[in-house]
């Protein structure tokens, strides 16, 4: 009997290695290996079946909202929407499909996690919504506990009732017949971190989709980067226009007790958040598949942290950009060391566009790769190019490549 066993084991072995050695090399990753996440908001042209799906570990369709105290949809041809591209895991069973619920500007949360029984009513429709389009998770976008900068409702309780939000959605979901996701969109930025009980969070969720885009606003006075990797320091910005603004702004922070104001990247909130005790392997960066260009902008420094005159371009799909911009059309590409970041000016229009381009969503996912955290996504599919070397596949490429 024990040899019957032993020789079992042995081919069972033998047959597993050979299994392994005969899969693509260019397979998905893993989920627990590395996870590549896209936002996904359904575009006018609805083709889910030409979605780069082999490319994904996750999909998750935005939005849904907080309408009544319930998890809905506000319009009802979001769901057939959402069945469909769920409908896409039989090609692509690697896929796990999930749900955002909020973004930006989107209110109802903090009305909704205020009380024991308002709660419970949203996590019960949470789970029918599960149910009913078979998700494999949920992503929670309160944007932002606590804080009412969106033009939403928010109060002080916020900061305990969003964890009571993630523990009592992650008992509910834990209750379902298969793994369940559950993750939550966070701020790149460390004052949001002082309105949430993050470690607490952090027993429920199974990543956090730190939002390292959006670093500066379309309405800054000072062109600069919104999405960059590498650790920018306020010294590094001295010689420029924008470290006076920086000194001001700073000074005003500490005098209202908040942390202090600085250039935001990748970097730099990892490490924040790694610090306050969070598992690499829980945080997950952001890349963006858009980019925003600032107008009247001086040629000094190719147009780097210099005053400019207004918003050119709030909001410039990759595809766009590619299209119009980039390296044409008078644009020349300019490559930050510091900031490891892409930008784009024009001397002509004078105007300077911040972006993620492929070098850059590339760097982002080696970054993730070397430092074991839970992988990279994006904001949003819907804005990549469909034509060769999008940034997903440079994205795909470098996370296959390690």
């Amino acid at each position: 009997m024990l040899r019957t066993n032993l020789l079992t084991l042995i081919f069972s072995l033998l047959i597993g290695s050979l299994f392994s050695a005969c899969q693509p090399s260019d397979a998905p990753p893993e989920k627990e290996d590395f996870n590549i996440m896209a936002y996904y908001v359904p575009e006018r042209d609805y083709q889910p079946e030409n979605l780069p799906l082999d490319q994904l570990t996750h999909i998750i369709f935005s939005f849904s909202n907080v309408i009544d105290g319930e998890m809905k949809f506000r319009h009802e041809e979001a769901g057939e929407k959402l069945r469909l591209l769920v409908g896409q895991t039989k090609d692509h069973p690697q896929l796990k499909v999930m749900l955002a619920c909020g973004g930006w500007g989107a209110g109802g949360f903090s009305d909704m996690a205020v009380t024991a029984e308002s709660r419970s009513k949203f996590v019960q429709s949470t789970i029918r919504m599960i149910e009913e389009y078979q998700l494999d998770g949920i992503d929670m976008d309160w944007e932002y506990p606590a804080l009412d900068w969106a033009g939403i409702d928010a109060r002080e309780a916020d900061t305990q009732t969003f964890t009571l939000l993630m523990k009592e959605l992650r008992e509910e979901m834990d209750k379902l017949d298969r793994p369940m996701t559950l993750t939550f969109a966070s701020a790149g930025w460390e004052y949001y971190y002082e309105k949430i009980e993050l470690n607490e969070v952090m027993k429920y969720a199974d990543y956090m989709n730190v939002m390292t885009y959006d670093q500066v606003t379309a309405t800054l006075p000072y062109t600069a980067h919104h999405t960059a990797l590498g650790w920018i320091k306020s010294e590094d910005l001295k010689g420029y226009p924008i470290y006076k603004y920086y000194e001001e702004r700073d000074s005003i922070a500490q005098a209202q007790g908040r942390p202090a104001f600085k250039p935001r990247s990748v970097k730099s909130i990892v490490d924040y958040c790694v610090n306050q005790g969070v598992d690499p392997n829980q945080i997950v960066i952001g890349g963006a598949f858009y980019g925003r260009a600032w107008k009247g902008v001086p040629p000094e420094d190719n147009g780097l942290y210099q005053p400019n005159k207004g918003t050119h371009i709030g909001w410039a799909a990759y595809h766009l950009i590619r299209d119009e911009y980039e390296s044409k059309n008078g644009y020349t590409r300019y490559w930050d060391e510091v900031a490891e970041a892409p930008y784009l000016y024009s001397p002509t229009d004078s105007v300077f566009l911040s972006y993620d381009d492929t070098a850059s969503v590339k760097l982002k996912t080696r970054y993730a790769i070397e430092e074991d955290l839970g992988g990279i996504m994006f904001w949003e599919l819907g804005n990549d190019t469909k034509e060769e070397n999008s940034l997903l596949n440079a994205i795909y490429e470098a996370a296959v490549a390690k």
